[in-house]
């Protein structure tokens, strides 16, 4: 697979206000921005096309537009955050999707589905059941993909915020993975590389072209991933960190 586009959306100046469950501080905004140029340069660096869009003062998460819509080989759909702050953030984004994809489906009540839920592991989304996502968004999914050929499955969970927070897939059969999601039946076609628990924050890694982009100061992590033959590239995330962010939520990839 190749991915030839990714959409960005800028940290707004209400970034500060955004939810939070870590005890890090409150994010800077202008380090924030900083940080995100260089990862919109990493996404290009990986030949993809980024679109950023502009930012959304009202919404102060909706930097972390991963889980505002999936996007597919065969199609888009809108979700519907589980935190009812981040809602519209959703319905924003429509007009920006139907610049690449036709028809835009959508999550409705009471489903609830954050995308920061769904790995993609080829035609197959894992989705996990998390407090952000409940069982009739995940059938929701599951039903838009499986009408585009496509599949999806469930993956409890009781630990991490989303399920990208503990898995990232690397392609070529390579899975990130800490916590909760180490040995899991789930995964065991996958060649599972574990991220130790003083790294966690690794886990959350994103793979383009055949690079990855994964945040910096992990060396551990960082020497797993690179002994596999990626390229690594490290990107400073550490503002969006203090919202709970990590490298797949700053991005949509198709």
């Amino acid at each position: 697979m190749k991915f030839t586009h990714a959409i960005t959306r800028q940290p707004g100046r209400s970034l500060a206000d955004g939810i939070t469950s870590a005890s890090l501080g409150r994010p800077d905004l202008a380090r924030a921005l900083d940080q995100h140029a260089a990862y919109v340069a990493a996404l290009r660096t990986c030949g993809v096309e980024v679109t950023v869009l502009s930012a959304l003062d009202d919404y102060p998460d909706s930097v972390f537009i991963e889980d505002a819509a999936l996007c597919t080989r065969a199609g888009a759909i809108s979700s519907r955050p589980g935190a009812e702050s981040r809602r519209e953030e959703a319905a924003l984004l429509v007009p920006d999707l139907r610049r690449f994809f036709p028809e835009v489906a959508a999550i409705v009540a009471p489903g609830t589905l954050d995308t920061g839920d769904v790995m993609m592991v080829g035609d197959h989304f894992y989705i996990g059941r998390s407090q952000r996502t409940n069982a009739a968004g995940a059938a929701q999914l599951i039903s838009f993909l499986e009408a585009r050929g496509l599949t999806g499955s469930t993956v409890p969970m009781s630990e991490a915020l989303h399920l990208k927070t503990g898995l990232s897939y690397l392609e070529n059969g390579h899975l990130l993975a800490c916590g909760e999601f180490v040995g899991r039946e789930e995964f065991r076609a996958l060649q599972v590389i574990e991220v130790p628990a003083r790294e966690a924050y690794a886990a959350n890694s994103i793979w383009v072209n055949g690079r990855v982009i994964m945040p910096q100061g992990y060396p551990e992590t960082r020497g797993r991933v690179a002994a596999l033959g990626y390229t690594v590239i490290e990107v400073d995330t550490a503002e969006f960190q203090k919202l709970d962010g990590g490298v797949s939520c700053l991005s949509l990839r198709f």
